[in-house]
């Protein structure tokens, strides 16, 4: 083979390899437009339809802002307006667990990843453990122990549980490991600081992005917890959202024909709670993007 002759076939070659790559792309792009996009699509536009316009109409034909308007009130009337307390329910558990999480798993990540004690590998050990248990596994021992301290029901039966976050300790303990230089905490400590003070004025500024990551996926799985407050709370009044939307589902007559009446909703209205619950965490996401991708790339190098 001549040196031209290999040069056409390198182009060749590199020109195949080139198309086959785009081919994929273009394959996954189209797989993750008609699973996730779509439908999100169509879920949008349901909450500007009518009810009868949602069956007659093309799926993707926008409604009208007055049967948007409608759906929001009847969305909110349903129950003499239990949707705005099962939202702020769902706010105060998120918050609640929120804050809890942090106080409690970014010292407990620290202490695992710069100091030594006594069964610190043990620690360790049980905390990627009980990381792999299922959360709905230990909904029930859990549900015992608060019903031995008359917890049930009342706000704590959630938040506490909630704010139990094995993975924010190991996300802290990976950062601390492997983020933080060292000497910066030992120049503090001859600088006269206490291990308290060099946590709190050098270790935690430097944390903020994993912080922040942290805060998020505590946020993100205490808003869309289900099992748990469904099992702790007897009463509709105390639900969060997403248990809520099972009282707005049965009382939907296309999945529920006997609830037909005075409080039954239509999809268009189960369509836009839907949206509702949803649209928090979304709003979170997009103001703590930045600070999210910081953290996600914090402890990729070795200071």
């Amino acid at each position: 083979m001549t040196t031209m002759d290999a040069g056409r076939h390198a182009r060749h070659q590199g020109g195949t390899s080139g198309w086959s790559g785009r081919t994929i792309v273009a394959v996954v792009v189209v797989i993750f437009v008609l699973f996730f996009v779509i439908p999100m699509v169509w879920l949008l536009l349901a909450t500007t339809k009518s009810a009868h316009g949602l069956i007659v109409d093309h799926p993707f034909l926008p409604g009208s802002l007055g049967d948007l308007a409608a759906n929001w009130s009847q969305l909110f009337d349903f129950q003499d307006g239990a949707v705005t307390a099962w939202v702020g329910n769902s706010a105060l558990y998120a918050v609640g667990a929120l804050i809890i999480t942090i106080i409690a798993s970014i010292p407990a990540g620290y202490a695992m990843a710069l100091t030594d004690f006594r069964f610190r590998r043990s620690l360790l050990a049980l905390t990627l453990i009980v990381m792999l248990i299922p959360n709905t596994a230990l909904v029930l021992p859990i549900f015992l122990e608060l019903n031995v301290v008359g917890l049930i029901g009342s706000p704590l039966s959630v938040i506490l549980p909630m704010a139990f976050f094995p993975f924010g300790v190991y996300l802290t303990y990976i950062y601390f490991s492997t983020s933080v230089p060292r000497d910066l905490l030992a120049a503090a400590r001859l600088d006269g600081c206490t291990e308290l003070q060099v946590f709190t004025r050098v270790a935690l500024p430097l944390a903020a992005p994993i912080v922040a990551l942290v805060g998020f996926f505590s946020f993100v799985q205490s808003w869309n917890n289900f099992f748990l407050p469904f099992v702790m709370l007897p009463s509709s009044e105390g639900y969060p959202v997403q248990v809520g939307l099972t009282s707005l589902l049965a009382s939907t007559p296309a999945f529920n024909p006997s609830s037909a009446g005075a409080q039954s909703v239509q999809l268009p209205t189960l369509a836009l709670a839907t949206v509702i619950s949803v649209l928090p965490v979304l709003i979170v996401f997009l103001f703590a993007q930045r600070f999210l991708v910081a953290g996600m790339t914090a402890g990729g190098t070795k200071e």
